[in-house]
């Protein structure tokens, strides 16, 4: 019972390490950014102060908002930036577990996955908020003054850079569920008109309600999701089984 209990152990010793060095990693980056972290903060709500009205500002409606927000904004910054990092011992830990063509699918695709999260967050940040904010900024009534509170604004970046950092892997998940045998790019392109449909919906829950932001969020999924169709028409991984088939064959 023991040897057969070992390797199990073996693996979730294996998966404790991983994450506590990927826990470790964060609070690293978290220990040397924190200083600056009012500094972030400023940096952050620069697409919505450019659109302000002069004389107005964000405000603190809770006494601890002014130290919360920045803190947060900051761990989840730690936590951005050790994506690379984390990835790695996500690798680390299911590597052992590959067959080699798959290992050589893999490790492009946490390499390109980072760099697409990464994208999507930079979209948002320099494409989608200075147009989002602009335009909520010109629809206000007269009489009505802008003051954003900083908790929620925050909340409201978060969940953006979220949305497209996701939205922007939409390639990788393409390619690993046609990899996986779970569908195939001809079929993918014959739902086409549904996933128009879809992205549609799925902007219109992620973003604010308005035309804009939805539109800015569905047409790059739209675009990312041929992209990934074509990427997986044309890379077509051998099937490790078959070749396992083959080369038993030829023994006795």
């Amino acid at each position: 019972m023991a040897a057969k209990q070992q390797p199990l152990i073996t693996h979730l010793m294996e998966l404790r390490n991983s994450l506590l060095r990927a826990i470790g990693c964060v609070f690293l980056i978290f220990i040397g950014l924190v200083y600056f972290a009012n500094d972030i903060y400023q940096l952050v709500s620069k697409p919505l102060i450019d659109q302000l009205p002069a004389g107005t500002s964000m405000i603190a409606t809770s006494v601890t908002s002014p130290l919360i927000a920045p803190l947060k904004l900051t761990i989840m910054i730690s936590f951005f930036l050790a994506i690379p990092f984390v990835l790695h011992q996500v690798w680390r830990f299911i590597a052992p577990a590959l067959y080699s063509s798959e290992k050589r699918l893999v490790a492009p695709l946490l390499f390109s996955s980072t760099l697409l999260f990464y994208a999507g967050m930079s979209f948002a940040y320099f494409v989608v908020f200075p147009i989002l904010f602009k335009f909520m900024a010109g629809v206000i009534p007269d009489g009505i003054a802008i003051a954003t509170d900083i908790e929620s604004y925050l909340d409201f970046v978060l969940k953006m850079f979220f949305a497209f950092g996701l939205t922007f892997e939409i390639p990788i998940a393409i390619i690993l569920l046609c990899w996986a045998g779970v569908t195939t790019p001809k079929t993918l392109r014959a739902k086409r008109p549904y996933i128009v449909v879809g992205a549609f919906v799925v902007a219109m829950l992620l973003t604010p309600p308005d035309v804009i932001s939805q539109s800015l969020l569905a047409i790059p999924m739209l675009i990312l999701f041929e992209c990934g169709v074509l990427i997986a028409s044309i890379y077509q991984p051998k099937n490790d089984n078959a070749d396992r088939d083959t080369s038993d064959a030829g023994q006795p």
